[in-house]
């Protein structure tokens, strides 16, 4: 487990990312008003943009599909990160030096400025190995590509390369940019004989893996001569930057996809990852050299979402709650293990898993060279359930002829139906492979009542998980990392068409976004001032903070994350919408005339409340108690002149 990150230097991270600059890596933002930009939203499919940012308080909010938070969980977000992973990625954008609390398990770190150092040897040597695939040694690479139906643009787009022949070109290359020979070897670039350093590929077609963020941090060489003695495929070895569990390629350039589809395609070999994305099945990855297992999965849950206790659920629609994970496998014996080995991941995730195996059993890249593109995508188009596969794989491993096949076959498929997830599913696949086997359906049932007593054999199918795997933080307290906005119940939404709740929410706006500009008056303001339950909650939040007097005194950023940090869950949603809001004046020079206004205005709108409960009151009083009369009609005229002098004012 990593040690915790201080709390002074998540803020400070959080205060260095301009939060505009990281997003516009990956969404157009165009002005929408003062201090506010706007733009089609990276997590769902808009065609009028409705995902706000506003970098003075360095916080965004898409009014159409609720996702909302900081830099920090945009960052999250986009590139699937866990809340530490985030911190460091942008801490090595902005230049600040992570401390780590002590009495934590210190995370492993290297000497300050290394990890750069090994990425920028890796970047130096994906554009080497780019260039040496069009010199006059590469034409057995070329020609590899071109018989899988891949051209010059298409290795330009992975970023696909050659590995000269020679044992030293890439470590001259890299030494005359500087880097050492311990920083070489260290990186896995190079491999140590007892002669001294050589370059670890040679003579191979290279691909570039890059994590989330589209750094590259090792390569996949494939061989192409018979004189080479190694083996068919040489990935990049365990290093502190590639960890093959950890790793998925094509991962960059199918993140934006996968968040905003709710859909992954796991296949099997870096070719097959640039046929389906090149079919448009733009949601492609593949594993490195290993089986898809449990580190692979918290990736793949991360870019999903994939956190909804109700997930796995196919819908009448044809999609699913929670998403979908889609293996592709070979149709032969290697293909079965692949898929029994990637159910037993299955239970990790709230999503649906599928299986597409086409019917010949092509790969993605034989398929696309055989059939086109289209075949690509009706492979992954007609997928079917993960465990349907796999039940049927454990089927066909009896003879149904005789009775001991078929209660073989039986007591092989039970386990299976007790791990299905969704319980409603459960009977209808009992009667599914009563068919298929060819028995009795209370046959089923008796054997997977049995399974299901059977701790050695019980999957977990209560749909419950384990933890995320979410690094603790120092700092992670509210406003540093929020669940997302559809995982917490939201508060009633005011009618828009209300006079009363438009001028509260744009009073609420004002003071969030310009608290400068806020007149005394609102901090005098009680705690039943506004009449919407929602922008209650909000200026109870800001009254907690310390109010606009304080807001004054710090920073928009600063002065947003105090009134965040005294927000529950439900009502930081709506801190976060109303923090990013555009106001409906759009001159720089005028904001603070409205600012202040549209305050008064609510201000007058509590105390016009006020006077009516105060004339009520006094209705309602006996004149005859002269005091209490007295007393309640002199609370009357103070409120009154409370109100006329605030007009006077304005």
């Amino acid at each position: 487990m990593a040690g915790l990150i201080r709390r002074e230097d998540v803020d400070q991270v959080r205060e260095r990312a301009r939060i505009d600059e990281i997003v516009s890596a990956h969404v157009t933002l165009k002005p929408a008003g003062v201090g506010a930009l706007v733009g089609l939203c990276p997590f769902h499919d808009e065609r009028s943009p409705s995902f706000n940012v506003r970098p003075s308080v360095g916080r965004y909010h898409c009014f159409g599909c609720g996702e909302g938070g900081d830099v920090i969980e945009f960052v999250m977000k986009m590139d699937g990160l866990s809340f530490t992973e985030a911190i460091e990625y942008l801490a090595g954008k902005t230049g600040v030096q992570l401390r780590y609390e002590e009495g934590g398990t210190a995370r492993p770190r290297e000497e300050p400025g290394r990890r750069q150092r090994l990425l920028d040897a890796h970047r130096v040597a994906a554009e080497f190995y780019a260039e040496q695939l069009m010199g006059p040694d590469a034409s057995a690479a070329r020609t590899f590509l071109a018989e899988r139906s891949f051209d010059r643009s298409d290795a330009e787009l992975f970023g696909v390369g050659f590995a000269p022949k020679g044992w030293d070109a890439l470590q001259r290359h890299l030494q005359g940019r500087g880097f050492t020979q311990a920083e070489l070897v260290a990186s896995g670039l190079m491999s140590q004989g007892q002669r001294g350093i050589y370059d670890r590929f040679r003579g191979r077609v290279m691909w570039p893996i890059r994590d989330v963020t589209g750094a590259v941090i090792g390569f996949g060489a494939r061989r192409l001569f018979e004189d080479d003695q190694g083996p068919k495929y040489l990935n990049t070895p365990e290093t502190s930057l590639y960890k093959k569990s950890h790793v998925l390629y094509g991962i960059d350039l199918a993140k934006r996809e996968i968040a905003k589809g709710k859909r992954v395609v796991v296949v099997e070999g870096y070719t097959d990852v640039m046929a389906a994305h090149l079919s448009g099945v733009t949601t492609a990855v593949a594993t490195c050299g290993t089986a898809f297992g449990a580190d692979h999965a918290k990736v793949v849950r991360r870019l999903l979402g994939d956190t909804t206790a109700g997930g796995g659920m196919q819908l009448a629609s044809g999609g699913t709650v929670g998403g979908e994970i889609i293996f592709t496998f070979d149709g032969d014996a290697a293909g079965q293990k692949a898929a029994e080995r990637a159910y037993g991941e299955d239970q990790r995730f709230f999503a649906q898993t599928y299986v597409a195996v086409a019917d010949d059993g092509m790969d993605p890249c034989d398929l696309r060279m055989a059939k086109g593109p289209e075949a690509v995508r009706a492979l992954v188009d007609g997928r079917k359930p993960l465990f349907a596969f796999v039940i049927q794989a454990k089927i066909k491993q009896f003879d149904l002829n005789t009775v001991e096949g078929r209660v073989s076959a039986v007591r092989a498929a039970a386990p299976e139906i007790v791990g299905i997830r969704d319980r409603s599913q459960r009977d209808g696949y009992m009667r599914q492979v009563a068919g298929w086997i060819g028995t009795e359906i209370d046959e089923v049932r008796r054997e997977v009542a049995r399974a299901a007593s059977t701790p050695s054999q019980r999957r977990p199918a209560d749909g419950s998980r384990p933890a995320s795997g979410a690094t603790p933080v120092a700092g992670s307290a509210p406003g540093g990392g929020r669940p997302a906005s559809g995982a917490v119940a939201q508060l009633p939404a005011p009618d828009p068409r209300d006079p009363v709740a438009r001028d509260e929410r744009l009073a609420l706006v004002a003071v969030l976004q310009y608290p400068q500009h806020a007149p005394a008056s609102f901090d005098d303001l009680g705690e039943d001032a506004f009449a919407v339950p929602a922008w209650r909650a909000v200026h109870a939040a800001i009254r907690a903070a310390g109010g606009a007097a304080v807001g004054r005194e710090l920073s928009a950023a600063q002065w947003v994350a105090a009134v965040l940090e005294q927000s529950s869950e439900t009502v930081a949603i709506v801190v976060t919408q109303l923090s990013v809001a555009s106001l409906p004046e759009d001159r720089e020079a005028a904001v603070a005339a409205f600012v202040e206004g549209v305050v008064r205005r609510v201000v007058d709108l509590g105390l016009k409340r006020r006077v009516d409960d105060a004339r009520s009151r006094l209705q309602r009083l006996d004149p005859a108690d002269a005091e209490t009369y007295n007393s309640a009609f002199a609370e009357l005229l103070a409120i009154e002149s409370e109100r006329r002098a605030l007009r006077e004012s304005a």
